[in-house]
């Protein structure tokens, strides 16, 4: 039996709204017309999805997994859309994504000279989307920083480096080059305490031992800087990220008890591409560049940042061309 992935990406709307009305709505097609598809869709399947009542439609423990499975599915199959659509407009491309603060240059110069026929290009992602450029076809392969959501993809260990703590340059840890989580016990945290588990588990704000503002998690890296410099707070990064970042108002010092920051080439794992065979093998090559040399210490780093961390950009270059 093959599954209809209209009827799918139909179950998961109702699905996200809990309602087949405004699902209804929100896919622009009449709600008996929904009704019809949803119930085709269980008797193709066997199983009933929804518990449907007056408050709305409530996923069933068969509705539940298949929105798991279905969530993934269908983003390979746009990213599959993509790349056919990319294909036509462009043949011979291959794109490679980084988070800012890796050095790729060596991967992509000797990838794109053993591939002449090929335009490669480079796209800067973000946390946000380090793993969906993936999914939608935007990228073929990303390095990526762990965590990373490693549903539908495939991650090559490639390297670690130690983790620091961005500091206003008038705290009292600023000047240290090393210091502990204990020493930030008391600090608050201007990202999401997921992304620096060992902080959330020793944290005061996280234990409830004193009042804190409601967490405020800026989208971009200049937003985070301006804060910490504002004394509002710290951000936890890779050294090599908080190397770029450099600026005034602010230094970093690493963390000694803290696990390292790691890095990975990830690709979508419904790819079969020995193209991306090609290139994860110079990946790993050439790991030891992707970081910069460790420089100054914490007390000397007050050069200008370049870049952001917010929107990505795409940078593109023949081969032999790219720098």
């Amino acid at each position: 039996m093959d599954v209809d992935l209209r009827k799918l990406r139909y179950f998961m709307a109702v699905a996200r709204h809990g309602n087949f009305s405004r699902a209804a709505e929100d896919l622009h097609i009449a709600q008996p017309v929904l009704s019809r598809q949803i119930r085709a869709l269980e008797q193709e399947l066997g199983a009933v999805l929804f518990i449907r009542g007056r408050d709305g439609a409530t996923l069933t423990r068969a509705g539940t997994q298949l929105a798991a499975d279905a969530e993934p599915l269908l983003a390979d199959a746009e990213a599959l859309r993509r790349r056919v659509a990319q294909a036509a407009r462009q043949a011979g491309q291959f794109t490679v994504a980084f988070m800012p603060g890796l050095i790729v240059t060596d991967a992509v110069r000797a990838f794109a000279a053993a591939h002449p026929e090929l335009t490669v290009e480079v796209l800067r992602t973000t946390r946000a989307d380090q793993a969906e450029v993936l999914h939608d076809g935007r990228a073929d392969v990303s390095y990526v920083r762990l965590p990373v959501d490693k549903a539908g993809l495939q991650l090559q260990s490639l390297a670690s480096e130690p983790q620091a703590v961005v500091l206003p340059a008038d705290h009292a840890l600023a000047g240290k080059d090393t210091v502990s989580l204990g020493d930030l016990a008391d600090e608050h945290l201007l990202q999401h305490p997921d992304l620096v588990p060992e902080w959330r588990d020793t944290a005061a704000e996280m234990r409830g031992r004193r009042q804190i503002p409601p967490p405020r998690f800026t989208h971009t890296m200049e937003e985070k800087l301006e804060q910490v410099a504002m004394g509002r707070g710290i951000v936890v990064l890779p050294e090599s990220t908080a190397r770029l970042y450099a600026r005034p108002g602010v230094c970093h010092a690493r963390i000694s008890d803290i696990a390292p920051a790691e890095t990975c080439l990830a690709w979508s794992s419904s790819r079969r591409s020995p193209l991306i065979a090609d290139f994860s093998r110079l990946a790993a090559a050439t790991a030891s560049q992707l970081t910069a040399p460790t420089g100054t210490s914490a007390t000397a780093r007050g050069v200008a940042a370049t870049g952001d961390d917010g929107p990505t950009n795409t940078f593109q270059g023949k081969a032999g061309q790219i720098g």
